[in-house]
């Protein structure tokens, strides 16, 4: 804890915003974006690696946190203080940090794959910035950043064939993912708990075992659907390109926000939240790519 008291000390309102917006950068919406931007427009590999990393080190989060059940800094020490914009997005156990976690994994994956020192650089630095921040605003201690960031740094060296051999181990990577995602659905379903586990990230962990099977099942399919038919290229002159990025996330998020409620009515809260995030994968992996030949070739002459 002297660490964060250290950081404590130092807090300044303008530090204490640009803190608060790095962190946003370890968010579930910014690795999503990032994923889906590199899969669409740069190389659909480097996409699958920034997802399997992402997907195995959630899975392996929400098992430590439950697992483990470490108490955020402000409960261990009550006269800690942490900022308070930050309180209510910091629910549930602490160790290890899942936005360091992802994070790393996600920057990371990209400065070991990148070829521009530019984008290399910028990559490591938020890499860098986003745990230094998780501690600043006083949501995690050292020990929950290192941790996160070791697990990221090993999955990105273990998962780097995905990339490097270009989709010859994905299938098999895949039905490993499922297997964990399955895994997970049954510890925190079926594992008896003591009676004083934090509800919130019990919870949490459900939600995110059913999500994280919706998502795998969807990125098998859409594999399988692009290595047999699809085959969608990814080049496009800029401007296609940010068009293309638009308006696959506008779809992605119309499928979201739009279908929560009847799925939800239709098979109840989990299995309606896997459904859902199922048809958001074939939407962004299928669907949203039919048109990426109209896109690849836009700007070019007749």
């Amino acid at each position: 804890m002297e660490f964060l008291y250290f950081l404590e000390s130092i807090r300044q309102p303008i530090i204490d915003k640009l803190m608060l917006a790095v962190t946003q950068l370890g968010e579930e919406t910014a690795f999503l974006v990032v994923a889906l931007i590199l899969f669409w427009c740069v190389n659909k590999y480097l996409g699958y690696y920034i997802l399997s990393v992402g997907f195995i080190g959630t899975i392996a989060n929400q098992f430590m946190k439950l697992w483990f059940r470490i108490p955020r800094p402000w409960v261990l020490d009550e006269n800690f203080t942490i900022l308070e914009q930050a309180r209510e997005a910091a629910a549930g156990y602490s160790f290890p940090s899942g936005h360091t976690q992802t994070a790393v994994g996600t920057f990371g994956g990209i400065a070991v794959t990148s070829k521009n020192r530019w984008v290399r650089t910028s990559a490591v630095a938020i890499a860098l910035l986003v745990p230094f921040s998780r501690m600043y605003i006083g949501v995690h201690t050292p020990e929950d950043v290192a941790v996160a960031a070791v697990m990221a740094v090993l999955l990105l060296l273990l998962l780097r064939p995905v990339y490097t051999k270009q989709g010859r181990t994905m299938p098999y990577l895949l039905l490993v993912m499922l297997l964990l995602a399955l895994g997970l659905l049954v510890f925190v379903t079926a594992y008896p708990f003591p009676g004083d586990i934090d509800a919130h990230n019990l919870a949490s962990g459900v939600k995110n075992a059913y999500t994280l099977l919706g998502c795998l099942f969807g990125l098998l399919l859409v594999y399988i659907l692009d290595e047999k038919w699809l085959d969608f290229p990814v080049k496009a002159v800029w401007w296609a390109q940010i068009l293309k990025v638009a308006g696959g996330l506008l779809l992605v998020l119309a499928v979201k926000n739009g279908m929560k409620t009847p799925l939800n009515s239709v098979f109840g809260e989990q299995i309606g939240r896997a459904v859902r995030y199922f048809m958001m994968v074939l939407a962004a992996g299928v669907v949203w790519p039919l048109t990426f030949r109209w896109f690849s070739k836009l700007g070019k002459k007749a």
